[in-house]
């Protein structure tokens, strides 16, 4: 699976999550890019996708990311 796949698969968890089809991601997409995503939705967004991708992220991990690229490429590793 490439960048661009995860990519399109974080971005439907993203628009199921925060309850907005309109939800567009980039790998340079931060949270206050995306008005739904605050520290709330953010920790349900994790769970969602360590559910589907059937992965654990540490707090470290989570911690260290600057924006949606980071996060895939954490993936992407697992």
């Amino acid at each position: 699976m490439d960048k661009n796949q995860i990519l399109e698969e974080v971005q439907e968890i993203f628009r199921e999550v925060l309850d907005n089809e309109e939800i567009e991601l980039q790998f340079n997409t931060t949270s206050d890019d995306v008005e739904e995503w605050d520290s709330l939705t953010h920790i349900q967004l994790i769970v969602a996708i360590e559910k589907h991708f059937k992965i654990k992220f540490t707090s470290v991990e989570i911690m260290s990311w600057k924006n949606v690229g980071e996060m895939i490429d954490c993936i992407i590793l697992k």
